[in-house]
This record gives structure tokens, sequence and C-alpha cells, in this order.
């Protein structure tokens, strides 16, 4: 199985497990307009709740690709599988025992829409492959504007929200004592799972 991350000589890079697809999304629904308002969703997980507050005017397609998971109840039942102090929390793709949910088609990084990964936004996770995006996202603990795009060369990772509520329950979970199961790194040793995630407002 692929390595969740790689590393540079500049730092770390996010990657995504590889996982299975089951369907491309269609012209309609990866460019369908959405409004600009602000969509918030609500995360319930077992080390408490984070609201995140979705940007669509600057990342429509990253945020209606979320949203479809949200509606679908996906991430219920994921975890966050990946932990690393000081840099960022990832989850959204795997369950208790680490096995790869089933996703939709990649989507096409907007990582050079304006946003900046700063700390406690919102970005997605996705292989070495710029356009390789599906479930998993991260949400950085720190600044890390090395994740940004900054040519055609270095796409970087797109930012599509940020924490509005819980920044508390995002540093609780990014102190997580973590080790190794399996092929996975930086694995918590104390399972953090989202139970729900929910629209809130805007959508």
């Amino acid at each position: 199985m692929k390595s969740l991350f790689v590393y540079f000589a500049a730092g770390f890079a996010i990657v995504a497990a590889g996982v299975g697809c089951t369907k491309k999304p269609t012209n309609q629904e990866t460019e369908q307009k959405m409004s600009v308002e602000p969509i918030k969703v609500q995360m319930d997980t077992t080390a408490g709740k984070i609201v995140l507050e979705l940007d669509p005017s600057k990342a429509p397609i990253t945020v209606d690709n979320f949203i479809r998971y949200v509606k679908a109840g996906f991430y219920e039942g994921t975890i966050f599988h990946r932990v690393i102090e000081n840099f960022m929390i990832q989850g959204g793709g795997m369950d208790e025992n680490m096995r790869d949910r089933p996703t939709h088609e990649p989507i096409k990084n907007e990582a050079n829409n304006g946003l900046s990964n700063l700390a406690m936004t919102v970005s997605m996770a996705r292989t070495n492959d710029p356009d390789s995006a599906t479930a998993q996202f991260f949400i950085n603990l720190v600044d890390n504007q090395r994740l940004n795009y900054s040519s055609p060369q270095n796409q970087g990772y797109a930012v599509f929200g940020k924490v509005i509520e819980g920044e508390d329950v995002v540093k609780k979970i990014g102190k997580s004592k973590t080790g190794v199961r399996g092929y996975f790194t930086d694995v918590p040793t104390e399972t953090v799972t989202i139970q729900k995630m929910s629209i809130i407002s805007g959508k």
C-alpha cells in the first residue's frame, strides 16, 4: 500500500492513501454553480465538536466534492489516522481498522485560489498527482505556507475552508500520542473517530 506521506527536503508533503473509485463526477456535478455564501459543517468527533466554514467562492469544486461526501454520510466512522504535532491532523478516509473507504473519482486541484495553508484552515490531502484528491482532508495546526501553490511544478494543497469553532479540539487531537500500525506511521494510539458530519447552514 502507498505511504500516506512522502518527505521532501522542503518539509512534509501530505499524501492520501490509494483508494478505490466508484464513479467519476459528471461535468454538471463538478462545475455546477454554487452559492458564494459560506457553508458551515459540524463535525462531531470522539474528541469533541469542530465546526468548519467552507468557502465555495474560492474553491467551488472542492467544496462541492466535500459536501457530496458529507451528505452521503461517508465520513461517519472514519478516523483521524495521521497526526503530526506542530504540522497537521489528517482524516476522512479510513475506518478504525485502517481500511480505506471506496471513493468517487479524484477532483481538480484548486490550490491556486488565493487561500493559504494557515493554522486552522482545512485542505485536501492527495497523492503526488496534483489532481488526485478524493475524500481525505487535513487541518493545519500551524501556518504551513510551504504547502501553498507556488508554480505549475509545485501545485500545493487546496485550502477550502477553516475551523471557526472547536480549535481546542483540533489542538487536542494534534497532541495525540502516535505510533505505528502496519504500514502506517503517526497513527494516534487513542483512536479519534468522526461520529457525524452535518451541514448546519449555507446549503
